[in-house]
């Protein structure tokens, strides 16, 4: 029965208490270890049963209870501390204002993601990429960058996991409760939320506006879940990742298109657009719809302004996982909408193809962002140039290692993930510039003058803190399945709080190979089974509701934690959160990650590891391809990819266990008299201070705000302005370039090569080039040398170029052009001449994709 009103009922605080409200809607808490203990204060067991979401909290707590701290001075000074701290912290200008000269607190940048996870009590998030989404915002926040950020307010978010008495996972979907979340409607002036609509097939679905704020960021999410709306586009911000293609396709319009009108409605014009994955990729055409509209351009002319503006950043290394629709399903839902932005329907479709002549192409959403983008990268230098190989054919002719992806590797928020105890003894070893500094090298070589006692102690309390964590979980687990007493009596026992404790947890796709250390049971039984040297294995994740083949590595790793001799040394965690992975990556001693390389574009947990000084062993792919050296952790293989997975398996895993055999076991209980291990200890200190200030998203969002939003902001200023004149400018230029540039030709390249064919090291080669410029002014065009070494096949795989020197016209048309080409060393060198275009406002003149080679 539907309500004749509906209101909503805001807790009553006494006024001594009244900032606790102030501070529970900010998730700002969620990484302030002050705050965080207030909440805890109130009431401990309600939060934990509010699941660390202190806006329930307020609203469940008895009145009592505070009419109680009402009058506890204590507490009342610590609301007031906590409350002044986060005052200070969001009016303090930062780095940005420092930087960049300004003050202005309008947001320059639109943060775009599918997913955020920022706290546990805000379940919006499935796994590493919204964990990123959500350090990237609390980094973006202490720097003071002026971003806003737009995402999706799921009504079942992601879903929890559950495992069936045979270790089959089971999804559940809880209804999340917005009004008792650290999350507000936007309302207008009129009490009114504020809706925008987007056009679906036949209809207009609407969608309202939640916010979050992290920090200084606001977060802004679409709900399409109103009475409005047909029950289909109700469904469309039901579940993250849920449902068909078609639901897929309605969500990223929703989060694309709507994203962009609703930062329209809001009166939020920002100059910056970063697409965090292909998701949100048609941001781009709204984009240039709205500029055409708005100022009665061409869609060549907006598209101008719109690439140059956008920030695209890949994080997937395999075709199969980028989003792409078949034509009909195109057609379907924009066969109404490319007529606005003046296309026909190949025009249009050729925007998302590789290959626009190929008709049955289906459309990527990451093609379309890579095309609307003038700034793009991966996500480790690895995962960058496997990201240049897997999209060379959107640029055809560019030869690969100058496809136009760049890298930023991943990082993770420190503060977010740091154990308050950990913490507290890098206050008083490191000073407050470990969280005020985050990247700076001399502050973390502190970590060496930490004595190791207070060191391994520290770290004790937490590995203690996950073992008594997992067989609570453990315990929760067997109760739900309604297992017996003795079953439960015996988790009570599982694990050894002194025990080399190896940690495993991620998204359970088979490139992680999970399984992997199950290779050989009987060599593991041996491994986990030393009483003298106890070693143990917590395993948690989820696999996709769809993924199968992964669901069946979750039963694989579950029978086999409870066979013996493995029942008192392995178990899974069911419901990986980011509540379950602080536990992990602050007690573990060994964080195992074990993909296919190069299938691992990134990955951060490890780097969560390694903040709180635990050691990694992983394959070398993703960041710790940049990351691993001796002193910092363990490397299994040299980088090595095989055609044969079988094999590759076979020797990845016998590997492995020789690490853990021959070296990580050993340095860990290698002890003196006072019990410490003083090896492990050292490679401890070395990863705090080698990989900790490399590894964070402060270093992160600085190269995109330096590499990125600086100068696509200063790009969309230059563009727009005097009613776009020099947007307008560089497409006519463009339009004549593609008329004129296929008639120009290289026709005579010298050098002085000796006559026996050779050169001598250290002695610069001297060419020379003659080019018929075809019509085109010499500032038109910018002419190249391209040189380098030989590969066995006698290519130039990995050249460079190098500018030639306009030397002066050579008659009818033509110019000469020379250079110098270093001969540093001996062996096989070549090199060709090549002719690109040239302007001032073109960004990267490769992407265009005009190149004449001699």
């Amino acid at each position: 029965m539907r309500p004749l009103r509906t209101f909503t009922i805001q807790p009553s605080l006494p006024p001594e208490l009244a900032p606790l409200l102030e501070i529970a809607r900010n998730l700002w808490w969620c990484w302030h270890g002050d705050a965080l203990d207030l909440f805890r204060r109130l009431d401990p067991q309600l939060w934990e049963d509010c699941y660390h979401n202190p806006v329930a909290q307020l609203g469940k707590i008895d009145q009592r209870r505070l009419g109680e701290l009402a009058k506890d001075e204590g507490f009342i000074a610590h609301v007031q501390r906590v409350h002044g701290t986060m005052t200070q912290y969001l009016q303090k200008p930062g780095w940005w204002a420092r930087t960049y000269g300004s003050t202005d607190r309008q947001p320059q940048v639109a943060y775009f993601c599918a997913e955020f996870g920022i706290s546990e009590c805000l379940p919006i998030y499935s796994g590493g990429l919204g964990v990123l989404a959500g350090d990237h915002l609390k980094s973006a926040s202490e720097l003071d960058i002026p971003l806003v950020a737009v995402g999706l307010l799921y009504q079942q978010g992601y879903f929890r996991q559950r495992l069936n008495a045979d270790g089959w996972q089971l999804e559940l979907f809880p209804r999340n409760d917005f009004h008792n979340m650290p999350v507000q409607l936007i309302r207008d002036e009129s009490n009114t939320p504020v809706v925008i609509e987007v056009e679906m097939p036949g209809r207009n679905a609407r969608a309202q506006i939640w916010k979050a704020m992290v920090g200084r960021v606001s977060l802004y999410m679409l709900d399409t879940n109103v009475p409005e709306n047909t029950p289909e586009d109700r469904h469309i911000t039901a579940q993250l990742y849920g449902g068909d293609q078609e639901m897929r396709i309605r969500q990223e319009v929703v989060l694309g298109i709507g994203g962009v009108r609703m930062l329209k409605a809001l009166g939020i014009s920002p100059k910056v657009f970063h697409m965090n994955e292909g998701h949100s990729a048609f941001l781009g055409l709204e984009r240039i719809r709205q500029l055409m509209a708005e100022k009665g351009v061409s869609f060549d002319e907006a598209r101008e302004v719109v690439a140059a503006s956008n920030v695209f950043t890949t994080h997937t290394p395999v075709p199969a996982g980028n989003d792409a629709f078949e034509p009909w399903l195109i057609d379907k839902y924009f066969s109404h909408y490319w007529g606005q932005l003046g296309l026909n329907r190949d025009q249009f479709l050729a925007l998302g193809r590789q290959d626009p002549s190929h008709g049955d192409e289906p459309t990527s959403l990451t093609v379309l962002a890579l095309h609307l983008s003038g700034a793009r990268n991966g996500v480790s230098k690895l995962h960058g140039t496997v990201s240049q190989k897997l999209w060379a054919a959107v640029w055809d002719g560019v030869p690969t290692n100058e496809v136009p992806v760049t890298s930023i590797t991943n990082g993770v928020h420190a503060p977010s993930w740091i154990s308050h105890d950990l913490a507290e003894l890098y206050d008083r070893y490191l000073g407050p510039g470990w969280y005020e500094k985050p990247t700076d090298e001399t502050v973390w070589k502190s970590a060496q003058h930490i004595p190791d006692t207070e060191l391994w102690r520290t770290h004790e309390r937490r590995r203690e803190r996950l073992v008594a964590f997992a067989r609570r979980r453990l315990k929760q687990q067997l109760a739900k399945r309604g297992a017996g007493v003795a079953e439960l009596a015996a988790a009570e026992e599982v694990l050894d709080p002194e025990a080399l404790t190896i940690g495993f947890a991620r998204r359970f796709a088979t490139y992680k190979r999970a399984n992997l250390i199950l290779a050989d049971l009987e060599r593991l039984a041996r491994l986990l089974g030393n009483k003298e040297r106890r070693v143990q294995i917590i395993f948690a994740g989820k696999a996709h509701p769809r993924d199968n083949p992964g669901k069946d590595l979750v039963r694989q790793i579950i029978h086999t934690c409870r066979k013996e001799p493995f029942a008192q040394s392995m178990l899974f965690l069911e419901d990986y959160d980011m509540n379950v992975a602080r536990y992990l990556v602050q007690g573990v001693d060994v964080w195992l990650n074990t993909p296919l390389r190069p299938m691992e574009a990134s990955g951060t947990s490890g780097m969560k590891v390694a903040a709180n000084g635990g050691l990694n062993v992983s394959i070398l792919d993703g960041w710790w391809a940049e990351g691993y050296n001796p002193r910092v952790g363990w490397a299994i293989g040299s980088g090595e990819t095989y055609d044969d997975l079988e094999y590759q398996n076979a020797v990845e895993s016998q590997a492995l266990y020789d690490l853990l055999e021959k070296e990580v076991v050993p340095l860990f209980y290698d002890r003196g008299p006072d019990k410490l291990p003083r090896g492990w200890l050292t490679k401890m200190k070395a990863t705090l201070c080698e990989l900790a200030p490399m590894f964070n998203t402060n270093r992160m969002v600085r190269q995109y705000a330096e590499m990125f939003y600086a100068p696509c902001a200063k790009a969309w200023d230059a563009l727009t302005a005097d009613e776009m004149t020099r947007a307008k400018q560089l497409n006519t230029w463009k339009q004549k370039v593609r008329r004129q540039f296929p008639n120009v030709r290289i026709e005579t390249v010298s050098d002085d090569v000796d006559a026996s064919g050779g050169a001598r090291v250290g002695k610069d080669l001297n060419v020379q080039a003659v080019v018929n410029l075809a019509g085109l002014a010499p500032e038109d065009i910018q002419v190249e040398l391209y040189y380098g070494p030989l590969d066995q096949d006698g290519q130039l795989s990995d050249g460079r170029p190098a500018a030639m020197e306009q030397v002066g016209p050579d008659g009818d048309g033509r110019m000469k052009y020379t250079a110098h080409m270093p001969c540093p060393r001996s062996g096989m060198m070549g090199y060709t001449v090549r002719v690109l275009p040239r302007h001032a406002d073109l960004g990267e003149p490769i992407a265009l994709g005009m190149i004449r080679w001699a």
